[in-house]
């Protein structure tokens, strides 16, 4: 699989966290009008859904053949996400996400929604998703095949 490393313009926001990892996977996402709130900026409980979307389109764009979302070996156990700054009604913004670690049961990923434009980060996420087996409804070893996926897009040893 082809990638490269998402550059953007530098974040001007000192309170954000420098990336420790590169990320290779951003999703465009678009705003609808009912994803702003009564103050006129993007409501914090869309940003889980636009995070919801990087991760899907992440695990189809690296997993081989067709991801079986009825079946999917992997649940959220934790997620902590940090603001910024608020999204406005016609600003573009792009979801990073980036796997961080990998273990046997686990994965960890951060994702952080972006203004591509002006490289403001608009907020960062961490999320811890473990290995599940969806047919007994108990955690399981994450499925060889998306671990190794992981790994060789993430280079991760």
């Amino acid at each position: 699989m082809q990638k490269k490393i998402i550059i953007l313009p530098e974040c001007k926001n000192e309170k954000v966290p420098q990336a420790t990892h590169p990320f290779y996977h951003s999703q465009e996402l678009q705003l609808r009008f009912n994803d702003i709130d009564i103050v006129g900026h993007l409501n914090n409980s869309i940003y889980f859904q636009f995070m919801d979307l990087g991760k899907t389109t992440y695990f189809q764009s690296i997993l081989p053949g067709k991801v079986n979302w009825s079946d999917v070996p992997v649940v959220i156990v934790n997620v902590n996400c940090n603001f910024f700054s608020p999204t406005y009604m016609n600003e573009k913004i792009v979801c990073l996400t980036a796997t961080t670690k990998i273990s046997e049961h686990s994965l960890h990923m951060e994702q952080r929604i972006v203004n591509p434009e002006t490289g403001d980060v608009k907020c960062v996420a961490t999320c811890v998703m473990a290995g599940f087996d969806a047919k007994t409804a108990k955690g399981a070893p994450i499925d060889p095949v998306w671990s190794n996926a992981i790994k060789e897009f993430e280079s991760i040893e």
